[in-house]
């Protein structure tokens, strides 16, 4: 099981590319990112953007769900719509 993120130590590695590169490798570039590489993009020796993986969307299992949220306060829904309705418009009419 996977604790924490590698994010920040995948940021630490970044390859720096120039803007040139990005536009004439950028398929290159994108494989690399799936296969989960950083990239630093610079244009005049400037850093400018970090080209990084998005956290891709992870399936947990229901039993794991209900054992995290074992102890968790019940929520009182009567309560729980009151406070909705206190800071929401319940008026779906368009402001003009």
């Amino acid at each position: 099981m996977r604790l924490g993120s590698t994010r920040a130590t995948l940021s630490l590695v970044a390859r720096k590319i120039t803007q040139r590169e990005l536009r004439n490798e950028s398929g290159e570039i994108m494989r690399g990112i799936d296969r989960g590489e950083s990239y630093i993009v610079t244009r005049n020796g400037v850093p400018i953007a970090d080209l990084v993986p998005i956290e891709r969307r992870r399936f947990v299992p229901k039993a794991a769900m209900i054992e995290a949220f074992r102890g968790a306060p019940a929520v009182d829904l009567d309560r729980l719509r009151a406070d909705i309705d206190r800071w929401i418009d319940p008026d779906p009419t368009p402001r003009v």
